[in-house]
């Protein structure tokens, strides 16, 4: 992500302590704008901004719920170049999973519209009871909802420090895709 924010304008949404804010500061981004419902994770990401050397004059903290801060910006027609959406587990059971699914959607197809052309999104799912073909077809859904078109850039997985345990196979998920809407 740091090699592709250079100039950009970042919305991090769900940004926690801001790992993708840092890496969009880090890479050269024109301004990020870092949303949470912590304001004790957004402190956090302020230290940790000034732990690694960066600049808080191009960054927007905004505490507040991701759902309605983008339908807020889409109606004020707000756009960025790039856009994160790494939200909490939405589907803890798999019970929740159809509920979850609603949820991707929404923020996916928010997050689109607010995506200028040539813009990127990096989507990502922690829910297990999500699989990799399930969240795929979600954006999908939610690219073809938005009217823009849009590919696949790329797709991530867990990485080695959330081992798939051989008893939980649905552990096993697809961690995110990068997808470019074209210009």
């Amino acid at each position: 992500m740091r090699s592709l924010c250079t100039g950009l304008e970042v919305l991090d949404c769900f940004c926690y302590t801001g790992g993708f804010s840092i890496s969009a500061l880090a890479g050269d981004a024109k301004s990020v704008t870092a949303i949470d419902t912590s304001n004790s994770a957004l402190s956090l990401l302020h230290e940790n901004i000034i732990k690694n050397n960066l600049h808080t004059k191009h960054v927007e903290m905004i505490e507040g719920d991701v759902f309605k801060l983008l339908r807020s910006f889409r109606d004020r027609r707000r756009e960025f170049d790039l856009i994160v959406l790494d939200p909490p587990k939405f589907a803890p059971t798999i019970s929740q999973v159809n509920r979850a699914a609603r949820g991707y959607k929404d923020i996916n197809l928010l997050a689109l519209k607010l995506l200028r052309p040539g813009g990127m999104l990096f989507t990502f799912s922690c829910s297990g009871g999500v699989d990799q073909t399930m969240f795929q077809k979600i954006v999908a859904g939610a690219v073809l909802d938005s009217g823009v078109n849009a590919q696949i850039l790329e797709r991530f997985f867990q990485d080695i420090d959330h081992p798939v345990s051989l008893n939980f196979p649905e552990g096993a998920y697809l961690k995110g895709l990068l997808v470019h809407v074209s210009s």
